[in-house]
């Protein structure tokens, strides 16, 4: 197989991977489950803790961290999310919506972030109530005695001072809600902090007990969501759970996982995640706490099943005539790596490369550090495809000079493989003196692209996950790197590219092979179409790159 064939194949099996993975979620979407057994094996440790129905959206907690030995309280089930008064929060980043039930946080515009930047100039709605499109955050209170009536769980109203709030020219701006037990004993007032220019959002619980008994309890953290369908027919990207791990870093927690066990993970601060492409919602505890992580689903039998993903504290105590403090950061936003990776180890993960992450940050670093000199991630995508052209520059021209030879001595190759037609031990062995005669070795070309083959399908994932690269501007019509080009030149410039680089390699022996090559450039041209102009600005760039190299080096050969 020479290089050109290796490099079309790679390429070809990244499309079809591609096409198939979203053949396979058109023609079989996840069932539906009336009945499920949370007990089964799995990776995934089942709740230590049976009884609450499998539709209640509320966790449970391991009987080992309840006080005295007793069971947990269960709060009323709520089948469906209630909503009472809206409160309107809008920064320079955010137009929030908490809802005074719960305090829990059910709409979230990213001002930053226009849906599309030609067509829709609306921010994108990343957390919404509504059906289809269900993503929400929620906190909570559970007590861990079944007799308490201190138990402000996600159902109950909060009671607040405004219905609107504004951050303007502040450092910061708090909103707190404040709940009440009947007797006046038990306060919990939930305090959103927000500053300028900042996803993450600062979350205090304050815990006021003055009652003559000591409040022995667990604070918990969750995001309910909906399953969302692939923007994209073409590029296919993860939408899930995601947490952290003390020992492995991370682990994805997807929702066919999530329908089919209640996950029960103990772990010590870490991160809960959900993602989907560019963004994502995340609680992070206090990086000294216990938690216990876990999952639930609820609305199982319903076409449009709710997944939750969250962390419970360990148990939490509040002496009489005393208040105590719970703190925890809840990031709601792009994943914008560089940043999100300060707030808490690995939690830059959910920015999901794949298995070749180890490549892909590198490379991403280097794109980052381009585009703060040239300030245009179009620019920074044709000078890290030069600078990586110049790191494989000694490969490739060793697989081109391999190229060339082949080339050159194509005639009396197809003159051996006429002579010995009907005798092919012969036409192999007049092959290999040929070759040992020339000193050329015909797979000699392809170990430099197999190198290479990791570090492009890298940068492919780099420029189709990245954020940055969302709507993106370039130069003329191209101000949407993340969009397809609409007007096909990239597309169109490619194909050309690919069948000029053709022309410079050995034709195949076999015409069915040779027509199918000639073909290849048409089929990935007609893919490309519906790509990223980013990931297709690439390609152009680096064929282009390779026609100079290869032109130069085979007409040295062929003169010499």
């Amino acid at each position: 197989m020479d290089t050109q064939r290796l490099i079309l194949f790679a390429a070809f099996m990244l499309v079809s991977m591609s096409l198939w993975q979203t053949w396979q979620v058109q023609t079989n979407p996840p069932p539906v489950h009336s009945i499920t057994n949370t007990s089964g094996t799995s990776n995934i440790s089942t709740d230590s803790q049976p009884g609450l129905p499998a539709t209640d959206d509320l966790p449970s907690v391991p009987i080992s961290d309840a006080a005295d030995n007793q069971s947990i309280s269960t709060p009323s089930v709520a089948q469906k999310v209630e909503s009472g008064q809206r409160i309107s929060v809008k920064t320079d980043v955010f137009d929030i919506e908490i809802d005074t039930v719960g305090g829990d946080i059910r709409r979230v515009s990213l001002l930053d972030y226009p849906v599309d930047v030609n067509h829709d100039p609306s921010p994108v709605v990343l957390m919404n109530d509504k059906s289809g499109v269900f993503f929400i955050s929620q906190t909570g209170l559970l007590s861990a005695s079944k007799d308490s009536v201190y138990a402000p769980d996600h159902n109950v109203s909060y009671k607040v001072d405004a219905l609107s709030y504004e951050l303007g020219q502040q450092s910061e701006l708090h909103v707190p809600l404040t709940w009440t037990s009947d007797d006046g004993l038990f306060t919990l007032t939930k305090i959103y902090t927000f500053h300028p220019g900042k996803y993450e959002i600062d979350v205090k619980h304050q815990i006021t007990n003055n009652s003559t008994n000591a409040w022995q309890g667990h604070l918990y953290r969750q995001l309910q969501r909906t399953n969302i369908e692939q923007a994209s027919m073409f590029l296919q990207t993860y939408t899930g759970g995601m947490i952290s791990k003390e020992v492995d870093g991370f682990e994805k927690i997807d929702f066919s996982e999530m329908m089919d066990v209640n996950l029960s993970r103990a772990n010590t601060g870490g991160w809960i995640s959900m993602i989907q492409h560019y963004f994502m919602g995340a609680w992070i505890p206090p990086a000294n706490s216990k938690e216990n992580y876990y999952t639930r689903v609820t609305e199982r039998n319903s076409s449009d099943p709710h997944y939750i993903l969250g962390t419970i504290s360990s148990v939490q105590i509040v002496d009489p005539d005393s208040t105590t403090e719970l703190n925890d950061t809840l990031f709601i936003g792009p994943k914008l790596q560089l940043h999100i990776k300060d707030l808490a180890t690995g939690l830059d993960s959910t920015v999901d490369y794949g298995f070749l992450s180890v490549i892909a940050h590198p490379i991403y670093w280097l794109l980052d550090k381009i585009q703060s000199v040239v300030n245009n991630w179009g620019w920074s995508i044709i000078f890290l495809t030069i600078i990586i052209k110049a790191i494989f520059y000694k490969l490739s021209a060793t697989s081109y000079k391999s190229m060339a030879h082949m080339r050159k001595v194509t005639p009396r190759l197809k003159a051996i493989q006429e002579q010995f037609k009907d005798n092919s031990a012969e036409k192999n062995k007049a092959m290999m003196e040929l070759y040992k005669k020339e000193k050329i070795n015909p797979l000699g070309g392809c170990l430099p692209i197999v190198v290479q083959i990791p570090v492009f399908i890298s940068l492919y994932w780099v420029l189709l996950e990245s954020v940055e690269m969302r709507q993106a501007d370039f130069m003329l019509w191209l101000n949407n790197l993340s969009a397809p080009d609409p007007y096909y030149v990239l597309p169109l410039i490619m194909g050309i590219s690919m069948f000029v680089q053709q022309k410079l390699n050995p034709a195949p022996m076999d015409p069915v092979q040779a027509k199918v090559m000639m073909m290849l450039p048409i089929i990935f041209t007609v893919f490309f179409a519906f790509f990223p102009s980013g990931l297709v600005l690439y390609w152009v760039v680096n064929n282009l790159l390779s026609i100079t190299q290869q032109w130069y080096i085979t007409r040295s050969i062929e003169n010499a």
